[in-house]
């Protein structure tokens, strides 16, 4: 099995494909898996000459020395071992059981020369780090085969003392396979913690491309639907006064001309905002509500809009939300509610901006504003999208027939707190600034 295109992430060792840390990192964050085997080999191989010196405040070493250690030919298994231990660890990335088996033969023959009754700590400690790693790094069965191949050489060292009558220390070998299993279990672990986050990645990556599509979908649909609905409105009563009145038709197909650049121009200019990955590059604002109105209010119906509170900067996704549901509640009237005229309300509170959208009907208002409600052609997505972009900003959204006749669609964004100065326009607060679009 290749791992060369997977290597182990554990908390503090390599980073994927065998990357370097930012230079600013630790150092031993910096270290591939052959590394820690290798520095696991020589500080047992450290801690294997300290155990046989006398260290200060002892009498004697702690541990027994046999002749053979430092003698030449115990220096000689030693420096071997070493040479096995360099060997396998550069081949882990490769093949990983291979080189495993290579550091248990280092670990054997590094045991040799201490005259001891099994593998001590010192000599296994490389292997149980490699175990680890190959737990981490590859499938679930190489990583059982790993272990299993550990434990194998540990116990069969024990089998073949006791064969050949010598003796075999298996009280003393059991933390070295229980330290292994732990090894293997920390590494599956390792492993499944990895392939969790890559999966929670991706599916994150997902839910913001969704995302994304979606705010396509509702900047489209609020951009289109609105001009369409003046294209229609002019269109039909162009084809009505055509043959009695040429002069009052000229106008209104000149208005579906223009209508039909301005939302030409919006297409390009939303086209060339994702184009350079800045949806609201040329997003419209609050600013756009009174433009909007006119142009409305050429189309036939009436839209006075009045402003209350002192005006002031809003942020940026506020204000795009607020033209789009002002936007999308007018193109409703103009295609469903049947009257001529709307209000819509803006109000600067303390702590958040208040919009209202009421339609002027009577009478049977109040019918058109429920049946509108109840088809789904009418307000239908328009509703559902007006209430995601509230919602997303953490505000309130209501929208259904009133008493007296009538639709109304209100939303409440929340604001940063109202600053004591004037606003924007130089009105105090509680204040009522009041402004009508052009009428007929």
């Amino acid at each position: 099995m290749s791992t060369s295109d997977q290597e182990p992430r554990p908390a503090g060792a390599a980073r994927p494909g065998g990357g370097r840390e930012p230079s600013g990192g630790p150092r031993l964050g910096r270290l591939r898996p052959d590394g820690w085997v290798v520095l696991a080999w020589y500080v047992g191989l450290l801690f294997t000459f300290l155990l046989r010196m006398r260290l200060p405040g002892e009498n004697q070493p702690s541990t027994f020395t046999p002749v053979q250690f430092y003698r030449w030919d115990g220096l000689l298994t030693l420096a071997l071992a070493t040479a096995l231990t360099l060997r396998g660890a550069r081949r882990m990335d490769a093949r990983p059981l291979h080189g495993l088996g290579l550091l248990l033969a280092a670990a054997v023959l590094g045991t040799l020369p201490l005259a001891v009754a099994h593998i001590p700590m010192a000599q296994f400690l490389a292997a149980i780090v490699a175990v680890y790693f190959v737990a981490a790094a590859g499938p679930y069965r190489t990583g059982l085969a790993a272990l299993a191949l550990a434990l194998g050489v540990l116990f069969g060292h024990l089998a073949v003392r006791v064969l050949v009558g010598w003796e075999a220390g298996t009280t003393l070998a059991l933390p070295l396979a229980l330290s292994a299993v732990v090894a293997w279990a920390l590494g599956r672990t390792a492993q499944q913690s990895r392939v969790s986050a890559e999966q929670t990645r991706a599916h994150h990556a997902e839910q913001a491309v969704t995302a994304e599509r979606l705010r396509i979908a509702r900047e489209l649909h609020d951009m289109v639907a609105h001009s369409i609905g003046i294209i229609a409105l002019q269109a039909g009563a162009a084809r009505r006064v055509i043959d009695t009145q040429p002069e009052r038709a000229r106008e209104a197909l000149a208005e579906v001309e223009n209508a039909g650049r301005e939302t030409l121009s919006g297409l390009r200019r939303m086209l060339g905002a994702l184009r350079e990955a800045d949806g609201d590059a040329a997003a419209q604002g609050v600013a756009d509500i009174e433009p909007l109105a006119a142009a409305t209010t050429a189309a036939g119906v009436r839209v006075a809009v009045e402003w209350t509170g002192a005006r002031r900067p809003v942020p940026p996704e506020t204000e795009l939300a607020v033209f789009r549901v002002v936007q999308e509640s007018v193109t409703n009237v103009v295609r469903h509610a049947a009257v001529g005229e709307c209000r819509v309300t803006i109000g600067y509170g303390a702590e958040s901006l208040e919009v209202a959208v009421v339609n002027g009907g009577t009478g049977s208002g109040g019918r058109d504003g429920a049946r509108v409600t109840a088809t789904g052609s009418g307000y239908g997505y328009g509703l559902a999208g007006m209430r995601e972009r509230v919602t997303l900003l953490h505000g309130r959204f209501a929208a259904g027939p009133e008493p007296d006749g009538g639709f109304a669609v209100r939303a409440s964004f929340p604001l940063p707190p109202s600053p004591s100065a004037a606003g924007v326009d130089g009105a105090r607060p509680g204040e009522v600034v009041a402004r009508a679009a052009n009428e007929e």
